[in-house]
Order: C-alpha cells, then sequence, then structure tokens
C-alpha cells in the first residue's frame, strides 16, 4: 500500500491540506493497542539525546514524511521537513518506572503538523481508557500517578492548548519544531531490524539527503560518559530554555542566549543583570554567580513552581530536581 494512503485524512494537491480530525485513530498512526506504541507502516520512530523535561513524562516520538519528500539537513538549526510531513509525541506515565512492563498510562498525543501555511500544532488528550485521544485545542488536564524509587506520586498534568504550543515553538516569528536537530538525532535507537544510527537509517530510507561525514552530537545530560558537565548542564538548557532564549525567540530581548552554541560568558548568564524579570529575579542581582548558585537567579527560577517565576513557563508543575542539581553543580564549577 501506497505510504501516501496510510496516513488517513491527509490529501495531497498543488499544495497541502490537513484535515482535522475528532479523534487520534483517524489517523491510523498507531497498529494495534494504542499502549504498545507500535507505529504503522509510514511512521517512524525516533529519540532525542537530551529531551525537554515534562513533569517526568515519558515520550514517544514518530515521524511521517510524504512519498518522494526529503528531510534537508541542517548543521545546527532544526532540519527543514517537507510540507505534509508530520511529528507525533505522545506522553505517558509508566505505572512503575522501575519496571515499564505492569503498564502504562497514555496521557496526551501532540500533533505537528507542516501544512501549507506553515507548522500547526494540534493536541489530543486520551481517554481513561487509553482506547482513543480527543482533539483538545483548550489544552485540559490529566490526573496521573506513578512509583518510581523515591516513592508514589500523582500530579494533576496539563495538556497545553494550541496557542500555548505557539509560545514555544516561534523562531524569527514562525512556528518551528524544536527537537529534530542533527545533535539531538545522531544516536543509536533499536528497529526491527537491527540497531542503527537514526540519522544513518534516514539516509538509507531515502528521507535524508546529504548527510555529511561529520556530525554534530549534543552530549546526554544525564551521561557523565557522554561529556564534561559543562557539555551536560549546557545541553539541558539547550532543549529546556533555549527554544525561547536564543537571538530569534520569543525571549530575544531579555539578552539571556541559552542556545549550545552560545559562546560569549554574559549572554549565558554570568555576571548579567536581568532586564525585566520582576519577581522573578528572586532579589538576586545576576542570572548567574560563578560559584555561587544559591545566590543565582537561574536556580532560583528553575527551582519554583510559581507560575509567575518558574522557569520554563510552561510545560511542568514539578522541580526537575535532577536536572537542578546538574544546573547547580556547573554554576558551582565555574567558580
Amino acid at each position: 500500500m501506497s505510504r501516501l494512503l496510510l496516513l488517513v485524512g491527509i490529501c495531497f494537491s498543488l499544495s497541502f491540506s490537513f484535515q482535522i480530525k475528532k479523534n487520534l485513530s483517524e489517523y491510523s498512526i498507531f497498529s494495534g493497542d494504542p499502549k504498545e506504541l507500535i507505529a504503522s507502516d509510514g511512521f517512524i520512530h525516533y529519540d532525542l539525546i537530551t529531551p525537554l523535561f515534562t513533569d517526568y513524562a515519558f515520550k514517544h516520538r514518530l515521524i511521517y514524511i510524504p512519498e518522494q519528500s526529503k528531510i534537508e539537513y541542517k548543521e545546527r538549526d532544526v532540519f527543514e521537513f517537507p510540507e505534509g510531513s508530520m511529528i507525533v509525541k505522545t506522553f505517558y506515565y509508566p505505572h512503575d518506572f522501575e519496571n515499564i512492563n505492569q503498564g502504562v498510562d497514555l496521557v496526551e498525543t501532540r500533533l505537528l503538523v507542516h501544512e501549507t501555511s506553515g507548522w500547526k500544532a494540534y493536541p489530543y488528550i486520551w481517554n481513561d481508557e487509553d482506547t482513543d485521544a480527543v482533539l483538545s485545542v483548550a489544552g485540559g488536564i490529566r490526573p496521573v500517578s506513578w512509583k518510581d524509587k523515591k516513592g508514589n506520586h500523582a500530579i494533576d498534568y496539563i495538556v497545553p492548548n494550541m496557542n500555548q504550543c505557539k509560545g514555544c515553538h516561534v523562531k524569527d516569528g514562525k512556528f518551528v519544531p524544536i527537537g529534530p536537530t542533527a545533535r539531538q538525532l545522531n544516536k543509536d535507537l533499536d528497529y526491527h531490524d537491527g540497531i542503527y544510527n537514526q540519522l544513518d537509517k534516514w539516509h538509507d530510507l531515502g528521507l535524508l539527503d546529504n548527510l555529511p561525514d561529520i556530525i554534530p552530537k549534543i552530549a546526554d545530560w544525564d551521561d557523565p560518559a557522554s561529556g564534561s558537565l559543562d557539555k551536560r548542564a549546557r545541553a539541558w538548557l539547550d532543549i529546556n530554555c533555549a527554544h525561547c532564549h536564543n537571538t530569534q525567540g520569543p525571549a530575544k530581548t531579555s539578552g539571556l542566549f541559552l542556545d549550545y552554541y552560545q559562546e560569549d560568558p554574559k549572554a549565558l548568564g554570568i555576571y548579567k543583570t536581568p532586564i525585566a524579570a520582576g519577581r522573578g529575579s528572586g532579589e538576586f542581582e545576576y542570572d548567574i554567580v560563578p560559584g555561587d548558585p544559591d545566590h543565582s537567579i537561574l536556580v532560583y527560577r528553575f527551582n519554583s513552581t510559581d507560575p509567575g517565576v518558574m522557569m520554563p513557563e510552561l510545560g511542568r508543575t514539578m522541580v526537575h530536581q535532577e536536572g537542578l542539581q546538574l544546573i547547580r553543580d556547573w554554576i558551582y564549577s565555574l567558580r
């Protein structure tokens, strides 16, 4: 069967138009029981080296590329995806983080669709039975619970609305994806026919051309073997903060630029006074005080769940304790 026919609800002519559906099941993204997270033909599983923190949710990522279309490789920026591309990200919680075989709870699936007019985001919330998800333009709240080595946890998980999605996915005034960059995708993944580097796999499938011999690779924030403390901290800041805090992002007027390739110490926040942080500064003077995380605004804001103080502003109701400790250790090392 043609890959074009596998994506129900999408049609191609001289331009691309997306036929939005009420139920996620109408797109035939998953094969069989959705809780198994097995992709239908035409969708390719992918993963990131250092993902964005979202209240400890696990994330399952898929991509669909229209037939006879190619992804354009970019060395530093997010790849350029052709019209008709779809990025699928499903957020879920295993009942027991130490034993995923005990079952999972599907919470939301976000579709990013590259239409003729640009990228659009469509949030879907899963029902209590995890049999289907329903489009929720206004977002919503789902109670979730899980167990890990620290004990039992329960939160009200917040699904962002469509406008909130735009708040983060904007660069130079245009809606764009955040994660799919060469540095984030340069990792091995277990496919049905073996373990391959994701970018090599995409190239072999004919989805990606002009793959260079040397490809950048970001550090894994949680793996000391993947890079230095500096590289791992910068990786965490890059994915959690830099989608806004870059020279073309929503926080460009702040002067605080936290992207992976930033080399200016002051732009990174070192002895930088905030422009308009308000009470978000915690009455501290600098974004980063080398050697003193307890008097650094970044630590103060990462350690907060107050909507008027916390950073990132969206996508969490909890403090990422392990990420916070990483940033604290990094700031202390700058002394």
